[in-house]
């Protein structure tokens, strides 16, 4: 089971922790079942950057970044050497913390 704390660099949005997440689900879909907005345009393929978030701790926990995420991330807003797709963050099997910061996501439209 897996802790995930949820920080977000947009205004006004406080911090949320999830406890007791079991491996097999991606970031993305966590942050959705929980009602935490996280766009993701493209349904959470790997075929856009919407769902792009920031692994501050955690990434032994998920499965390695592939050439094709990479190459979206880099059109990603403000990418790092954390950046990796909500979507294609998928918690393996095992147990820890994870740390994931949302980036500001007001200036784009869509889900």
């Amino acid at each position: 089971m897996y802790t995930i704390h949820f920080k977000f660099e947009e205004k006004g949005l406080d911090p949320v922790t999830l406890t007791k997440i079991e491996a097999g689900d991606s970031i993305l879909e966590i942050a959705l079942k929980n009602d935490i907005e996280l766009h993701h345009n493209c349904g959470g393929v790997c075929a856009c950057s919407t769902c792009h978030v920031y692994i501050e701790k955690g990434e032994d926990y998920l499965p390695e970044i592939t050439d094709r995420e990479e190459d979206f991330i880099d059109r990603a807003v403000s990418p790092r050497l954390n950046s990796r797709l909500g979507c294609q963050c998928v918690l393996e099997a095992g147990s820890g913390t994870i740390e994931v910061t949302v980036p500001d996501q007001s200036q784009f439209l869509g889900e």
